[in-house]
């Protein structure tokens, strides 16, 4: 939500500035007065079309409506309550201001999760035409099954140091160290008890790697370091081995973690998600029709308009009609997804 709040913070009023265009075709409104001047409609709109977060908030607006149309079916009232609320939750108390310092709204920011979950829907119909045999293979090759570790998680990296030596120490009782000492609500209670495989969301990246690199009843060499890019806030990790389950030579085995895994990296991967976004764009034709939007969908899809670089730059106002090219014939169907 941090990176959403960069991005729609002093965007709002672009947005609005685009709405209101839009919806002011036929007449040329003032949006304000004062003692000898005024501000329409189209003036403000000129002053802002060009701007990149303006570029942005429109390119955000289509996707959302290409998506709806699309699946808008896929998606219920529910999961997106269901979002908002767990986000909530995870901010408490903060949660208003966040949504208040990021120019969003409950609308506005269940608007926003709805759009993003139209989009993983699509996604995940898309990857699932690629769930061959050899995918299953190759996600098995990676694949690490269930272990039971224990795990003391810090917000100081001198007392996760101080920790990891105590961990160390020959006769240690890493169950009491975590309950003494985690910040872990989760496990702590249960002396940082978890059982997780490889296919685990719950778990930090940096966090399994160690653990699956280790011994049964081995501590980790050292403190793990973890960044919440969604809080910017650094997380220390001081882990122990309890035992791990011998994996099978049968791929088949592990058929639905090995779905999931594949499902989730292609969730993961920005080039095939923007495949997914260019197929449903093409599939809408979607035309720009004003020359300062010209080079909106080029991270995309290729426009006429945007191939002839500067036909129409001498005259900012001037409107001209991209059409999507429905190159590459119906490219990969890559869809997005829920």
């Amino acid at each position: 939500m941090k990176k959403t709040k960069k991005f729609l913070a002093g965007a709002v009023t672009l947005l609005a500035a685009a709405t209101l265009a839009a919806c002011s075709s036929s007449t040329d409104k003032d949006i304000i007065t004062m003692k000898g001047s005024t501000i329409s409609v189209s003036e403000f709109y000129d002053k802002v079309k060009y701007n990149s977060q303006a570029q942005q908030v429109l390119l955000s607006m289509i996707i959302g409506d290409v998506f709806e149309k699309k699946y808008g079916d896929k998606v219920s009232a529910q999961e997106v309550d269901d979002a908002y609320n767990d986000m909530a939750e995870q901010y408490g108390d903060s949660f208003a201001s966040a949504l208040a310092s990021a120019g969003l709204t409950e609308e506005t920011y269940k608007d926003q999760i709805r759009t993003n979950k139209l989009v993983e829907y699509a996604v995940k119909k898309a990857a699932e035409k690629e769930l061959t045999d050899d995918a299953y293979k190759s996600a098995y090759e990676a694949y690490t099954p269930e272990v039971t570790a224990r795990i003391i998680r810090l917000d100081d990296e001198t007392k996760a140091k101080e920790v990891l030596a105590s961990a160390q120490a020959e006769g240690a009782d890493f169950a009491k160290l975590a309950k003494d000492n985690s910040t872990d609500t989760d496990t702590k209670d249960d002396g940082g008890k978890i059982t997780f495989d490889s296919s685990s969301t719950t778990v930090p990246t940096e966090v399994k790697t160690a653990i699956f690199a280790l011994d049964a009843g081995q501590v980790g060499a050292s403190v793990i370091s973890v960044l919440d890019t969604s809080t910017y806030k650094t997380s220390y990790y001081v882990v122990k081995l309890e035992s791990k389950t011998e994996k099978s030579d049968n791929w088949k085995d592990y058929k639905d973690k090995l779905k999931k895994i594949i499902l989730a990296e292609k969730q993961a991967d920005s080039t095939f998600v923007s495949n997914v976004i260019k197929t449903a764009l093409q599939d809408a034709n979607v035309k720009v029709k004003d020359s300062a939007f010209q080079n909106l969908l080029s991270q995309y899809i290729t426009t006429k308009e945007s191939s002839s670089s500067t036909e129409s730059s001498s005259s900012s106002s001037s409107t001209t009609e991209s059409s999507t090219e429905s190159s590459s014939s119906t490219t990969e169907s890559s869809s997005s997804g829920e």
